[in-house]
């Protein structure tokens, strides 16, 4: 029996193939985070670690639980909160949960192109606080979503399911990947993607080569009625530099799930017209985050057992 640490509260059923298969969970009582140095001392007699994109399981956490910690459980797709390089030094095997949300996340991309687009949040906002008189002919005009151009930066999963939602909507669909994915819609160039786009809809994963991809100069190349539709990473987009884009009335409107320093949204942001702001729900059924959390407990459960799970970010430690 090995000893799992699990970081925060999962959804009921989520953990079962760990407590299955007779391994023990240490887990607190409540749903309080980990702070870095609690992370630090309880890795240090753990096996296994289940934890969250909020954690950050960066060297010192690893070394800390070196030699005995065999893998991280990562209930996310994304992997950026974890030293992956410092994981194979210490031959610790890192997993992740591809291929579970990415319908879910599509649906929530989608809700913000409509809601972004249409301006619905404006619109309830003021319906809630008693400011609206009647219908008028010139009130809440928003763009039209049904024949735009969608401009999809990424097409992984996730992209492509955004892609397949917005053929129904009849809009012409085009991406951009660094590669030629040798489909129709491919956009060589992300610079030319940004300036035929009426819709822009994020989907790349978070890097050196990301961080604040779409910037001041970037932005300054959309349509002034363009919307951005960001459900990716945070720092994928320039917070302050769409705030202001937005002020300036450069950029017609934005739909955001995640934010450069979350829990934190830029104050700009907050202020700014014709934004739909969402706190990182894009996985958030309970179907889908149920998923997570045993795709996430099921590859731990693997290489526990010295297997080799699908859903490995590294290499496991060499017997």
């Amino acid at each position: 029996m090995s000893r799992v640490l699990v970081t925060r509260r999962l959804p009921a059923g989520g953990l079962d193939p760990l407590a299955e298969a007779g391994h023990e969970l240490v887990q607190r009582a409540d749903d309080t985070p980990f702070t870095h140095d609690e992370l630090v001392t309880a890795v240090a007699d753990a096996d296994a670690v289940v934890c969250l994109l909020t954690d950050r399981i960066d060297a010192e956490v690893l070394a800390a639980g070196a030699p005995r910690l065999r893998v991280v459980a990562n209930v996310a797709v994304g992997y950026d909160n974890i030293d992956v390089p410092a994981a194979e030094e210490h031959g610790i095997a890192v997993c992740n949960t591809p291929g579970v949300l990415d319908e879910t996340t599509a649906d929530l991309a989608f809700l913000l192109i409509l809601a972004a687009s249409r301006r619905t949040s404006e619109a309830e906002a003021d319906l809630r606080a008693r400011r609206w008189e009647g219908w008028d002919i010139n009130q809440y005009l928003g763009r039209d979503v049904h024949g735009a151009t969608l401009g999809l930066v990424g097409f992984g999963r996730v992209g492509q399911a955004v892609g397949r939602r917005a053929a129904g909507f009849g809009m012409q669909v085009l991406h951009h990947t660094r590669r030629d994915t040798g489909l129709p819609g491919w956009v060589a160039d992300l610079d030319t993607l940004l300036r035929e786009a009426d819709i822009l809809s994020v989907h790349v994963p978070l890097g050196d080569g990301t961080t604040h991809l779409i910037d001041t100069r970037r932005l300054a190349l959309m349509k002034p009625d363009a919307v951005l539709v960001n459900t990716a990473r945070g720092p994928v987009v320039d917070e302050e530099a769409l705030a202001i884009a937005l002020e300036d009335g450069r950029l017609f409107a934005a739909g955001l799930d995640v934010f450069e320093r979350e829990p934190e949204v830029h104050p700009r942001l907050l202020a700014a017209p014709h934004t739909v702001l969402l706190p990182h729900v894009g996985s958030a059924s309970l179907a889908t985050r149920t998923r997570m959390a045993r795709t996430a407990a099921e590859g731990a459960l693997a290489v526990l057992a010295g297997e080799v799970p699908a859903n490995l970010v590294t290499k496991p430690r060499k017997s």
